[in-house]
Order: C-alpha cells, then structure tokens, then sequence
C-alpha cells in the first residue's frame, strides 16, 4: 500500500483507524475501496447490533439513527465509485470529460 491510498483510506475511515489493520486487509482484499468498503460495513453491522436509542428520563438521550443513515450513504457512495481512489482501475478513456452544452433563447410569450 503506497503513501496515495493510504491517505485515501484515512481521509474516508478516519485519522484514528490502524494503519497496521488497514495494510493487512490491503493485502488481503487488493483495492483501498475494498477496504474502505469492508470497514465501513463492519461498523454499520456493529452499531446495527447495538440498541438504536437510549435513553434516561430526564438525564440523557441518545440515537444513532443519523448515523446508522451516514454509514449507508456512504457505502452507496463507495459502491458507485465517489470518490475516485488513488488504485481504481483506470478504464482507458484518455480524452478529457468535458461535455457540451447548447443555449436556445425561449420564445417570448
């Protein structure tokens, strides 16, 4: 794993996430968006596990319900492909991404 996907990986899994568990799963699964995929599914599964809200009347509440939605949005942004990772296979389109667009004037009423 080069010093580019690793700083993908952080940028998407957090400046906290073991490098050490990151390398070895690097080895294991070959892309960073396999990795960043299988970490962010395992936490999904953990906070999924653990009850959804909790609360003590009148001292605390707590719910995990926006972040429950966070980790999935961000796994359909991870399996669309956004954002691009530094090892995602280049699909050989060298031309550049520009398109074109046309302005019509509207008829006047």
């Amino acid at each position: 794993m080069d010093t580019a996907v690793q700083a993908w990986l952080i940028s998407q899994l957090g400046a906290d996430t073991d490098l050490i568990d990151l390398t070895v799963r690097y080895t294991r699964l070959g892309t960073a968006r396999a990795v960043a995929l299988e970490v962010v599914r395992e936490r999904l599964a953990a906070l999924l596990a653990s009850p959804g809200s909790v609360s003590v009347s009148g001292v605390v509440s707590v719910n995990f319900g926006a972040n429950i939605t966070a980790y999935e949005r961000q796994i359909l942004s991870l399996e669309s492909g956004e954002p691009p990772a530094p090892d995602d296979p280049d699909d050989g389109d060298t031309r550049d991404r520009l398109g074109i667009m046309y302005l019509t004037e509207r008829p006047r009423r």
